[in-house]
């Protein structure tokens, strides 16, 4: 949907709670940024910190805990074909037979030192890739270093090592249980009005076309 020129504010901005390991919250971005690029005014987005499992040690398939969590690799095994066909739909690898368990809390700490060199988008799309689609270990400093330079931020294995960005994930999952974020992806637009869930393209830009009416 494209508003008339001159209608709309010169941005809506949308915060966007998500986790890496969410195949939901994978999904969920390609379809926002499809909304996005067909709205008629400037769509600023900043990425927040949800964990789906704060325990997570890490190490082993994904596979593994979601047929102990389920009911089975045959329970595992229909999800994945389901979510294959929601994933080409919007031209999106998805391999999730390689994806490794991990605790997402450091990948966290790159979004958020990503947010300050302006690549934060970029780094998600890198990492949510590198999870669903190539098997990486989210859980490994090296490799969240090598995903982020490719993305456009260098120097994160020292400033991981550093305890950089940690403080900003914990502020942050802090106003996720504030503000009652109970799953992802969950979508806060001007601060105000929110969507949760991976919802159509179509909707999205409905939300957009209409939080910009009222912003404006």
């Amino acid at each position: 949907m494209r508003a008339p020129p001159g209608s709309l504010p010169s941005v809506v901005n949308v915060e966007i709670f998500s986790d890496v390991v969410c195949p939901w919250c994978y999904l969920g971005r390609a379809r926002f940024a499809a909304a996005a690029r067909d709205f008629g005014g400037e769509v600023n987005v900043t990425w927040r910190p949800y964990q789906l499992d704060p325990g997570a040690s890490g190490g082993g398939l994904m596979n593994d805990s979601l047929a102990e969590k389920f009911g089975g690799v045959d329970r595992v095994a229909e999800a994945h074909a389901r979510m294959r066909e929601l994933m080409a739909a919007e031209d999106l690898p998805y391999a999730p037979e390689k994806a490794l368990s991990a605790n997402t809390r450091d990948a966290h700490r790159v979004i958020a030192l990503a947010a300050e060199a302006g690549v934060q988008d970029a780094v998600v799309g890198r990492l949510f890739r590198a999870h669903h689609a190539e098997g990486r270990d989210l859980n490994d400093h090296g490799t969240l270093a090598e995903l982020a330079a490719e993305a456009g931020l260098a120097g994160v294995a020292e400033r991981l090592a550093a305890g950089e960005g940690d403080a900003a994930v914990t502020a942050q999952l802090e106003v996720a249980r504030t503000i009652g974020v109970t799953g992802v992806p969950f979508f806060v637009f001007e601060g105000a009005w929110a969507v949760s869930g991976a919802q159509s393209r179509e909707f999205f830009g409905s939300a957009l076309a209409e939080v910009a009416a009222k912003a404006g």
